[in-house]
């Protein structure tokens, strides 16, 4: 018979219970992945070097996986497939361009779904140089390369699922742009969809790239975090507008999408409201939107513009952050920092107007999908003949 236990502290001490051991299974998990992600990339360096030293053929891989599986039935990970990735991964971040030519080489070769070769040789071919560069000039960029993925700590490859590695290695074209994701997907645990998102919105070349005085209005450590913090551009493609958008249906329509914009801002920043009431003096303003930012302790106030990027914003922007540096802002928190996200902008315009101003604040422009015109549609491919096309190419 069950026994039934209903002491208050016996199913307290069952909860504690159940929770270690849910750690413990992550722990474990984590582990896991840690130790056969090692052993993948020693695999792979054996294979890489196997090919080199020996004359096993073009078939060699097709072998390696047949004898593994027939060893290991029930493990998935000794696919052809798999072993593919395995192999162009190490490649990817010991890369040479000798080691470039030859996985297009290699690929020619071998039995590969053409959509994946596509992908990989595209990611290949874009890392070769444009000129014909000296065995000299080759060794010292192989060098640097190698040099610089020991010195980032090849560790952090361990530390993120397979699935995210591969998606990683098959999408960017350069070391450190992937260097880049795997740091950040450590950082913030993006899942894999979250990483393929920022990977394909290119993530990498507009982190900390606003226009910013921060350098001038904030102390080292906090412009620092600033500066890395935004960015530029903001790409909005969650959302459709009509060519004759306004700025508050532009509001409207992100808080709409709070969670998506929320992606789009980044790490550690909390909505707290749009059309933000705020009084000076006899006067009432309503501020665009307001965030506050967790990694930097303060306030953000974000203006919304339709147009170009205009130096009176700036002043206006100046008056926001001063108002909210006054009544909003407590014991405890950094100075309040004001974002102005426009159309587009003259980078020389927008530095001119930050240059004399006393408050913190950053200048980035942002992308929309805009609806096309009715007459347009018709013309235009639906979901049905996309995923058609696709599915027959893969057939």
């Amino acid at each position: 018979m069950k026994p039934n236990i209903t002491d208050l502290k016996y199913r307290n001490w069952i909860l504690q219970l159940k929770q270690k051991f849910q750690q413990t299974q992550i722990k474990a998990a984590v582990q896991v992945n840690h130790e056969l992600l090692k052993f993948y990339w020693e695999m792979g360096a054996d294979i890489v070097e196997k090919q080199e030293k020996t004359d096993w053929g073009s078939k060699f891989l097709n072998q390696l996986s047949s004898d593994l599986q027939s060893e290991f039935p029930e493990v998935k990970g000794f696919s052809l497939t798999n072993i593919k990735y395995i192999r162009l991964w190490y490649l990817f971040y010991n890369q040479r361009i000798k080691f470039g030519q030859q996985v297009v080489d290699q690929l020619k070769d071998e039995a590969i779904s053409p959509l994946v070769e596509e992908i990989i040789v595209q990611q290949v071919v874009a890392q070769l140089p444009d000129e014909t560069i000296s065995p000299d000039k080759e060794d010292k960029k192989g060098q640097q390369t190698v040099a610089q993925l020991h010195n980032w700590n090849i560790e952090k490859l361990f530390q993120i699922p397979w699935g995210h590695n591969i998606a990683i290695f098959l999408k960017c074209k350069t070391v450190p742009e992937a260097q880049y994701y795997v740091s950040n997907t450590i950082l913030h645990g993006w899942s894999r969809a979250v990483l393929v998102h920022q990977i394909e919105s290119d993530l990498f070349h507009r982190d900390g790239k606003v226009i910013s005085n921060f350098s001038q209005t904030l102390p080292a450590p906090q412009s620092d975090l600033a500066q890395q913090t935004l960015k530029d551009p903001y790409i909005f493609d969650f959302l459709a507008m009509s060519a004759d958008f306004n700025e508050r249906e532009l509001e409207k329509s992100l808080i709409d999408h709070i969670t998506k914009f929320l992606l789009e801002l980044g790490a550690g920043f909390a909505y707290m409201g749009n059309q933000v009431p705020i009084k000076v003096g006899s006067r009432d303003f309503a501020m665009d939107l307001l965030f506050y930012q967790t990694r930097l302790h303060c306030y953000v106030v974000i203006d919304l513009k339709k147009t170009d990027f205009e130096p009176e914003h700036a002043g206006k922007m100046n008056f926001y952050i001063k108002a909210v540096d006054e009544q909003f802002r407590q014991k405890g928190d950094q100075p309040t920092i004001g974002l102005i996200l426009c159309k587009s902008k003259d980078k020389v315009v927008a530095e001119y107007a930050l240059s004399d101003i006393n408050k913190p604040m950053g200048i980035s422009e942002y992308q929309l999908t805009n609806i096309l015109p009715e007459k347009f549609k018709s013309s235009l491919p639906t979901i049905e003949d996309i995923e058609a096309e696709f599915n027959k190419e893969i057939n």
